[in-house]
């Protein structure tokens, strides 16, 4: 999944509009334009549409975290230059104060049925020896949860 795709899966999850993806760069003390917000929202076949960096959607994540749970005192944290998506469920599961039981009974709702100690093993350190990769497809599925939770009359995300 490109990071436009999932930026766009993400707004249509939480129903969010450009201002508050806006917002959420501004909760990272980045300011974006509306049309770049709109540029990165449009589909890839769109000539006109920007491809969205990693660093971008890093600062949009740490931003969303910051605007759904507060911002801490002191230095914000530096967005990633490079992003997994591993790193993407995590900051997504934090931004909506998610525990791993939320995170289970979020992808239950798509029918995708894991253990404890297998939705723990996407939030471990790359180096340890548990960790596994968390690819496009359960990342998309999360989405799909998380749409389905928070806006139950909605029809599954299409692109």
């Amino acid at each position: 999944m490109t990071n436009n795709e999932i930026l766009r899966r993400i707004q249509h999850a939480l129903n969010l509009k450009n201002a508050q993806i806006m917002k959420a760069f501004e909760q990272a003390e980045v300011t974006v334009a509306h049309d770049k917000v709109a540029n990165w929202l449009k589909d890839e076949s769109d000539k006109s549409c920007v491809k969205m960096k990693d660093q971008e959607l890093a600062v949009f994540l740490n931003g969303f975290i910051n605007l759904k749970r507060g911002k801490k005192d002191g230095e914000q944290p530096k967005p990633e230059v490079a992003l997994t998506n591993n790193m993407i469920l995590m900051k997504l599961r934090i931004a909506l104060d998610m525990k791993a039981e939320d995170v289970l009974d979020v992808l239950e709702v798509v029918g995708i049925s894991l253990s404890k100690y297998e939705i723990g093993a996407y939030f471990r350190k790359p180096n340890n020896k548990n960790y596994k990769q968390c690819e496009d497809q359960l990342l998309c599925d999360f989405l799909n949860g998380v749409q389905f939770t928070n806006r139950p009359d909605s029809e599954e995300f299409t692109g």
